[in-house]
C-alpha cells in the first residue's frame, strides 16, 4: 500500500472525515485488520481563512506548498488536498514537490462525465463557487456546464460553512437551507449536484434531492484509495 500524504485542517471536521472515510475504504478493500496508510499536516485553519479572507492566495499558496514538502521529505508517494477551496493554489502545490497531487475537480468531473451529464450545479464557499479556479476547470477538461446559486443564497451557503459548519455546528435549519437551494438549482436545469465542500455533506446527501448528488469527499476517497491500492 503506497503512502498518501494529506493536507488538512481546512476545517479538521473535514479532514476527520476524510480520515474515516479513507480508512474504512481500504478496510472495505484489505479486509481484515487492514486500514489505511496516511501522513497528516493539519494546518491551523484561522491562518489559513484570514489569508482567503484577505485575497492573499499567494501567500495561501506558500503555506500549502510548505506543507506539501514536508510530506513528501517524511516519504508520502502522493498528496490529496482535503480541501474543495484550497484547490485554488494547487498549482503552487504541484510546483512544490516531484510527488502527484490527485485534484479534487478531476475526481469529480470524471465522475460526472461517467454518468452522462453535462449541466450540474455546485454548493460550495463563495470562492470555490464564485471564481473560476473550479467551475473553470469542470468546463474546460470535462465539458461541463455548471450553475451556481444567486447572490444571497451564495452568501447563505458560505456563512453555513464558516460559522457552523467548520466549527462543527450543525443546525436543522441549515439543512433545510440547502435543501431549499437545491431544490432551486434543479428547477434550474441541474441533472446533478456537486457538494463542494467537504463540510456540506455533514448536512445533506442524496436523500436531499431528486436528481443525482457528487459528494466531492466520497469521490475524492475513492480515488486516493484506487491510487493507494494499485501498482506503481
Amino acid at each position: 500500500m503506497k503512502l498518501l500524504g494529506i493536507i488538512g485542517g481546512m476545517s479538521w471536521t473535514s479532514t476527520a472525515e476524510y480520515y474515516r472515510l479513507l480508512n474504512e475504504a481500504v478496510a472495505r478493500e484489505r479486509g481484515g485488520l487492514h486500514s489505511a496508510r496516511l501522513l497528516l499536516h493539519s494546518l491551523d485553519f484561522e491562518v489559513v481563512a484570514a489569508l482567503q479572507r484577505s485575497g492573499d492566495w499567494e501567500a495561501a499558496g506558500l503555506l500549502l506548498a510548505d506543507a506539501a514538502r514536508g510530506l513528501e521529505r517524511a516519504g508520502a508517494g502522493g498528496l490529496i488536498l482535503a480541501t474543495n477551496t484550497m484547490h485554488k493554489v494547487a498549482d503552487a502545490i504541484e510546483d512544490a514537490v516531484s510527488i502527484p497531487l490527485l485534484h479534487i475537480a478531476d475526481a469529480t468531473g470524471a465522475r460526472i462525465r461517467a454518468a452522462g451529464l453535462s449541466r450540474v450545479g455546485l454548493l460550495a464557499t463563495a470562492f470555490t463557487m464564485e471564481q473560476a479556479f473550479y467551475t473553470g476547470r469542470l468546463a474546460e477538461k470535462y465539458g461541463l456546464d455548471v450553475i451556481v446559486p444567486g447572490a444571497e443564497e451564495r452568501a447563505d451557503i458560505h456563512r453555513i460553512i464558516f460559522d457552523e459548519q467548520c466549527r462543527n455546528d450543525i443546525r436543522p435549519e441549515s439543512r433545510h437551507t440547502y435543501r431549499r437551494i437545491m431544490a432551486g438549482l434543479v428547477e434550474r436545469g441541474a441533472q446533478g449536484l456537486i457538494l463542494g465542500c467537504t463540510e456540506i455533506t455533514l448536512l445533506v446527501g442524496a436523500a436531499d434531492t431528486t436528481v443525482p448528488v457528487f459528494d466531492t469527499t466520497r469521490i475524492h476517497v475513492e480515488d486516493a484509495v484506487t491510487w493507494m491500492l494499485g501498482s506503481d
